[in-house]
């Protein structure tokens, strides 16, 4: 019999049904020590990377994560457990806001919402997304859905990832590429390579007046960089992930002019229930029929 142990109840009474004799308990790290082999352990959405050292001594075989970034695991994850990540639950979501961040700072949406609690009519021109140069810095999943959204705007895009390739560029071209670009959307997963990857010498080659969206993970942008650079009016941005995160009250980001702040919510929709749901019983089937787990990215050598 498969043992799956889940983090809420309500997740638990969506999947029962569809798992069929599998055992399955509501546990999440910290709770007293579990008591019984489990084969599938499915994480709190959102939990902090250091949390998983308490799992450590648990008789967890598979540990099946709600997000899509891994960021911290390997060095807090139980080497003798497999983690997989959340492929194909959040990038349509993610891409959603991208497409609303861009809009709503190209459109200048936060200034008529203020202007709308004064009651004022304040009628201003605004540049539009149309036409637009959109530099698009990371193609995995999140890449992909914005590209799916963000083409119909008749916008010119150019692509970046690691390593170059046929129409995609290489992160060597971001010099030429920054100054030409109206947009700069970051989607990029945060390891060694990308962590900040957008620093004073990044955000100085941006086209004056730019904005930086970022949808991957608060260190892949040097905050004190950015501070700086939308001071001066060189830049503006975007951003759903920040560093430090959450953001501290009182902190430059929250009031600086050409700012857009949304609290790491690009995954979280109700679209994401169901994609959970899809992968746990997909998960349990896999090991049911002694497959491997999907999406794999950390586990003890095979």
């Amino acid at each position: 019999m498969i043992s799956v142990a889940v983090p809420t109840a309500d997740l638990r009474a969506r999947v029962e049904s569809r798992l069929g004799d599998a055992r399955i308990v509501v546990w999440v790290p910290g709770d007293p020590p579990l008591p019984d082999p489990v084969d599938l352990l499915v994480l709190p959405y959102m939990i902090p990377a250091p949390e998983l050292r308490k799992l450590a001594g648990m008789p967890v075989r598979v540990v099946q994560s709600q997000t899509l970034g891994y960021d911290g695991v390997a060095e807090t994850l139980p080497a003798e457990m497999t983690y997989c990540n959340a492929v194909d639950v959040h990038e349509g979501s993610t891409a959603e806001l991208v497409l609303a961040l861009v809009l709503a700072s190209l459109r200048g949406i936060p200034d008529a919402v203020n202007d709308a609690r004064d009651g004022a009519w304040r009628h201003r021109r605004q540049p539009g997304l149309a036409g637009r140069r959109v530099l698009l810095i990371g193609v995995g999943g999140v890449g992909r859905e914005v590209i799916r959204r963000i083409e119909p705007f008749d916008v010119r895009l150019d692509l970046v990832a690691r390593t170059a390739r046929a129409g995609v560029h290489g992160v060597a071209d971001l010099p030429e590429l920054l100054p030409t670009a109206d947009v700069v959307v970051v989607a990029v997963p945060l390891g060694d390579e990308t962590r900040g990857l957008v620093d004073a010498a990044f955000l100085a080659a941006m086209r004056e007046g730019a904005l930086l969206v970022n949808v991957a993970r608060g260190p892949v942008v040097d905050t004190d960089a950015l501070v700086a650079a939308v001071r001066e009016g060189r830049v503006r941005a975007a951003l759903d992930v920040t560093d430090p995160e959450p953001l501290p009250p009182g902190h430059p980001l929250w009031s600086l002019p050409g700012v857009i702040v949304t609290p790491h919510l690009g995954g979280d929709t109700d679209a994401m229930d169901t994609r959970v749901d899809r992968l746990v019983v997909e998960q349990v089937r896999r090991l049911r029929a002694g497959e491997p787990p999907a999406n794999v990215v950390l586990g003890p050598p095979r």
